[in-house]
């Protein structure tokens, strides 16, 4: 029983393209779909950044670019033969009060976090109704529906992601194409270094986390290899909080 309940999550035979895969945790999640048994490739802006995750296949493009993000399909498709997985893990963030937001700012955030996921999933519709199948796991945030201070701009972006999730399961599921996304808390990463880097902030994260500390990378790849893989087959245009249990409530006696 145990085998055929562990095969559920074999990636075996799968095609799977990683957006943003040179970061840290696009480069955790690439390497645990390849060891679930997928061909991975990997995307990220520069060749070196892609090719240092050391996946089956590498490629540089700038995803803001919406014929970018064709063209990044495209190749893909072409180098593994279809693509039934599709993680958009590419995402940027300037982190500025309302006030101090450009447009220039408002447009980059946009770009990159959410009309390249919109362009991106639109492209690679094609090739999973080929292949008869189709996964596509939508990196999101918490921040879709807890914001803090600075983020404006990056928490509007998550909220479309997580809705355009939806929006995408609800007209593709008819060809065979899952749509869900996940919503990590504040990862301990160097992008996120100035929220955790310093004193009173590691506090407070540490304080009001009902787990006591902040998410690490690896932690978010359950729940990816879980909506990719045929364990989560009944599971489309949903959002998997990992947060924690930041938005459970608060002990109001925590600092009695």
């Amino acid at each position: 029983m145990t085998g055929d309940v562990l095969s559920r999550f074999d990636l075996s035979g799968r095609h799977a393209l990683v957006t943003g895969g040179g970061g840290v945790i696009g480069t955790v999640l690439a390497r645990g779909l390849m060891d679930a048994g997928a061909v991975v490739a990997v995307q990220d802006l520069t060749l070196e950044k892609a090719e240092a995750v050391k996946a089956h296949h590498a490629f540089a493009a700038d995803v803001s670019n919406a014929d970018a993000c064709r063209q990044l399909v495209n190749d893909v498709d072409t180098a593994i033969d279809g693509i039934d997985i599709l993680v958009n893990c590419a995402g940027i963030n300037r982190r500025k009060p309302i006030v101090d937001v450009t447009v220039d700012d408002f447009d980059a955030i946009v770009a990159v976090n959410m009309r390249a996921i919109y362009f991106l999933c639109q492209a690679v519709r094609d090739s999973m109704v080929r292949r008869g199948r189709g996964s596509i796991v939508n990196i999101s945030s918490m921040s879709a529906r807890y914001s803090y201070e600075t983020i404006s701009v990056y928490a509007a972006t998550k909220a479309a992601v997580s809705s355009m999730t939806r929006s995408f399961a609800q007209e593709w599921a008819r060809d065979g194409i899952r749509v869900n996304c996940i919503e990590p808390a504040v990862v301990r990463t160097d992008f996120t270094k100035p929220l955790w880097g310093v004193d009173h902030r590691q506090r407070f994260f540490d304080e009001l986390t009902p787990l006591g500390r902040l998410m690490e990378p690896d932690e978010a790849l359950g729940a990816v290899l879980y909506l990719a893989s045929d364990a989560s087959s009944y599971v489309t245009g949903q959002a998997i909080l990992l947060d924690g249990g930041i938005t459970t409530g608060a002990n109001w006696d925590q600092f009695a």
